[in-house]
């Protein structure tokens, strides 16, 4: 804890003084153009990955990046999702999944949560993403090495998820909104995006941009 309580003060003696004034424009409002889902895993940075400043993404965190399905029951990611979208206009919004998943890892094998019942409940958002895995390879049950299967599809149906929201359904129909998949590979720093027009993943680079954004739903 030392270090990150000596972290403050090198941010506010180092760090601020550099880039005060946006920071001043920050105090009185935020205008991100991305809402950026991902894991609540240590190991991902979501601006440093994206080389973004503040008040650029709208980030929404939870183990396994997870968007439960709209209801009329309240969460904390509805009332995220319905904000970033409908209050302050954001125009893109991405899921992000990554390699050595422990919620992926929980998702693969259920029955090992039960001393989790928290997680295990919140990990059945993920059984259509295991359930197409299973059907897809023809296995009746999962291993670690459907590990990155899974990932990939559950980035897949997190997006699906989405679509349920109304705030997001309306601005995907008047074309305001648009949907990325990726997984992040914490050992290589490679980020793959999801090819709509391929259901396949691809590697993310400056050549690849421009046909992201025009393949994004």
């Amino acid at each position: 804890m030392d270090h990150v309580i000596s972290g403050v003060a090198k941010f506010q003696k180092e760090v601020y003084p550099n880039k005060k004034a946006k920071f001043q424009k920050l105090a009185n409002g935020q205008n991100p153009e991305v809402l950026f889902i991902t894991c609540s895993d240590s190991r991902i940075d979501p601006n440093l990955v994206t080389q973004t400043d503040p008040g650029e993404l709208f980030i929404c965190r939870n183990a396994g990046n997870i968007v439960p399905p709209h209801s009329n029951q309240t969460g904390g990611m509805t009332a995220s999702i319905e904000f970033a979208v409908a209050a302050l206009g954001v125009s893109h919004i991405v899921v992000c999944g990554h390699t050595d998943c422990g919620a992926m890892k929980g998702a693969i094998n259920p029955a090992g949560l039960d001393s989790l019942p928290h997680v295990k409940e919140w990990l059945g958002h993920c059984r259509v993403a295991t359930e197409v895995v299973k059907e897809r390879c023809g296995h009746s049950e999962l291993s670690i090495d459907d590990l990155e299967a899974v990932t990939k599809e559950n980035v897949v149906q997190q997006i699906q998820h989405l679509r349920t929201h109304p705030a997001v359904a309306a601005k995907i129909a008047t074309g305001q909104v648009k949907l990325h998949g990726w997984v992040y590979n914490i050992g290589s720093g490679e980020v793959l995006y999801y090819n709509t027009e391929s259901g396949e993943f691809d590697v993310m680079d400056e050549s690849t941009a421009e046909a992201q954004l025009a393949r994004a739903e």
